[in-house]
């Protein structure tokens, strides 16, 4: 029967994670960010579901052959995923195996779902691979660059109309406030007291942090995206963090200003999607 774990025992199934596998399933895990792992058995587990916190996917860990798990799984999607997906206003589910021998399994597990897929690709960043270009784009007039610290969050005297989209972001990926503080960096680019792009870790196991960066669409194509990034590496390459960058194989723009800063490809992965109904 697979069951959830309570949130206070997770860091004891970290023996389910494969070494080279996606940097958010380990933040899960290990308790950094929030998260829920379903297992197949909670005294001795040998394969699991991880769910976001942020709601952004589930990954499958564990023994990807374990056929008590997958004989249940589906069962168990219909019965307590989708339910809980509906209440939240979920319409996909995006599963993502933590190594890929978890490729054939999620195939065949889940065939008879009209199954998509999806290819993702992995960047890391280090001190020693970064190159200090001088292809950083100029601002235009009016906007400027902040660093998100404790005063520009609380925002007491009003200076951001649009705090509401900053807080949004920080917390469907951090646990609390105080925890994205301490553990977590963001740049974000302000026009006329609003925040119109944003940079930050949206993960972290101890020395990495993955990145999540949006613009609000009326200032896209400004490039304001590519400096809040800039800014955001060279604050984490001061102290000395691997970064860590998730991006679509198709999106060729990210992928030309990840490998033009130095970020180097670390692996290559697919993501498997299918409709809730």
């Amino acid at each position: 029967m697979i069951t959830e774990l309570k949130s206070s025992e997770l860091y004891k199934y970290k023996a389910l994670l494969h070494e080279q596998g996606q940097l958010e399933a380990k933040a899960v895990v290990k308790g950094v960010n929030p998260g829920r792992i379903f297992v197949d058995n909670v005294d001795t587990p040998a394969s699991g579901l991880i769910w976001l916190g942020n709601n952004d996917g589930f990954f499958f860990i564990g023994n990807e052959n374990n056929k008590a798990f997958n004989s249940e799984l589906n069962h168990f999607i219909d019965t307590v995923i989708v339910p809980e997906a509906r209440k939240i206003g979920m319409t996909w589910f995006e599963g993502i195996g933590d190594h890929n021998k978890w490729d054939e399994t999620i195939k065949r597990v889940l065939e008879n779902r009209h199954l998509g897929s999806w290819k993702q690709r992995v960047y890391t960043l280090q001190k020693d691979d970064y190159k200090d270009s001088s292809f950083e784009p100029a601002m235009e007039k009016g906007y400027h660059i902040a660093k998100i610290s404790e005063r520009l969050f609380e925002n007491s005297n009003k200076e951001v109309e649009n705090i509401d989209f900053l807080h949004s972001r920080i917390v469907e990926s951090w646990s609390s406030i105080n925890s994205f503080l301490n553990k977590g960096i963001s740049y974000c680019v302000i026009y006329k007291n609003k925040i119109v792009s944003i940079c930050f870790s949206n993960f972290a196991v101890d020395s990495m942090h993955a990145i999540a960066i949006e613009t609000v669409e009326e200032h896209q194509g400004k490039k304001l995206a590519q400096k809040a990034a800039l800014a955001y590496v060279k604050e984490c390459l001061k102290n000395n963090l691997i970064l860590y960058w998730d991006c679509m194989d198709s999106n060729k723009p990210s992928i030309a200003v990840a490998e033009n800063i130095g970020f180097r490809n670390a692996f290559n992965y697919t993501g498997y999607e299918f409709k809730i109904g």
